[in-house]
């Protein structure tokens, strides 16, 4: 099995590509080793010290590591603990766990509008973010407000408030007047 790595934005994050698929659907953030106990996969890369956070995509897998730990110094475990999970047939998720809806629902009074920003998200700003190892996804819409959940390489970045501003904000005005500003939430 050949892993591939590349740099992300964020330099404390890299993106792994194992060659093969990860989640058939969606995507699994875990933001803490405590948060992993639903995926084997992410648990065994949580075993490494150094790392902060993983983040599982259709065919990739990013890491976050702490400020203390250099790359070269952890690199090739993470690498041993993403083989040896897919050698060992384990699930990437535990039991019949799906991976977690993209967007948050939204029942209130702005549907169509809503549904406008899914569509944009998912067929502009979602394929582009996950080359570099991250997602974002919807979270909610308030009096002109669009409010962001930033995952993986994105978590963190030191450009992701320039790509929400001058990137995200700038689309979905353009195409959606009732967009006034976009506001990233915390997890």
């Amino acid at each position: 099995m050949f892993i591939q790595t590349e740099s992300t934005p964020n330099p404390a994050t890299l993106k792994f590509l194992p060659g093969q698929t990860v989640l058939e659907t969606g995507t699994a953030d875990f933001p803490s080793a405590e948060s992993a106990d639903k995926s084997p996969l992410a648990t065994r890369i949580f075993a490494v010290d150094g790392v902060t956070g993983v983040f599982l995509g259709t065919d990739f897998v990013t890491v976050t590591k702490d400020e203390a730990t250099a790359w070269e110094h952890i690199k090739p475990a993470i690498l041993g603990a993403i083989m040896e999970h897919f050698q060992s047939g384990q699930p990437v998720l535990a039991g019949d766990q799906p991976a977690a809806p993209a967007h948050a629902e939204h029942d209130g009074p702005d549907g169509e509008i809503v549904d406008q920003i899914k569509q944009l998200l998912d067929t502009r700003v979602r394929p582009a973010v996950a080359q570099d190892g991250g997602d974002i996804t919807f979270h909610g819409f308030e009096r002109g407000v669009v409010y962001l959940h930033m995952q993986g390489a994105c978590a963190g970045c030191p450009s992701s408030t320039l790509t929400l501003k001058m990137g995200i904000e700038n689309l979905l005005r353009h195409y959606i007047p009732e967009v006034l500003e976009v506001r990233p939430v915390a997890a």
